[in-house]
């Protein structure tokens, strides 16, 4: 038997899977063929959609709903009231279930509350998402974005600090003292 707690107003439905340490708050719905990681933190009023996979660690804030096509990997961040879309060109007199578009979360990436990720578009281990940000094409790892549609405006640590470069293209975390190198418009963690 695993080693979860839901609260008695959510709903789990037969053949989810849910790790151990998970905490599924009220009134969320987790739908069969979801997958739910070890210590996750599932806030209220969510809604998983079959066959969404969230990893270790992650965060859902109240009222959001993952769609399927949505896979989020260890430590993903969803702010409060963020939305996923997982069809383009949505019509209601049209079935486009077939057409579902899939989504990568990377690891530690960070998505404010009420931004909103178009389908199709990735987000890079440790992104950061500012709040209503519109994503409307894939991001980079730790890029910081931000606006409608969404921009970048900078880097961030895996703490969650803006980086500032030096002129040999070197950034250290105010917080962790870890170091980061930006070439060619790509960031990475220096060893």
């Amino acid at each position: 038997m695993a080693d979860y707690f839901a609260h008695e107003t959510a709903i789990l439905d037969e053949g989810c899977q849910i790790g151990d340490g998970t905490k599924i708050w009220h009134f969320s719905h987790i739908m069969s063929g979801c997958t739910l990681g070890e210590g996750c933190n599932i806030g209220q009023n969510v809604v998983i959609s079959p066959d969404v996979v969230l990893g270790k660690g992650c965060k859902v804030q109240n009222n959001v709903s993952i769609y399927t096509g949505v896979i989020c990997e260890d430590d993903v961040f969803l702010g409060p009231s963020m939305v996923f879309t997982n069809v383009t060109n949505p019509r209601s007199a049209v079935n486009r279930k077939s057409e579902y578009r899939k989504t990568v979360v990377g690891k530690g990436a960070t998505i404010g509350a009420n931004a909103t990720i178009v389908c199709g578009h990735d987000i890079g281990e440790y992104a950061f998402i500012g709040a209503g940000a519109v994503v409307t094409k894939t991001i980079k790892p730790y890029a910081l974005v931000v606006g409608n549609p969404a921009r970048q405006i900078g880097w961030m640590s895996e703490f969650g600090h803006q980086l500032e470069f030096d002129s040999e293209g070197i950034a250290v975390c105010p917080e962790s003292g870890e170091r980061y190198m930006l070439a060619n418009d790509e960031v990475v963690k220096i060893a």
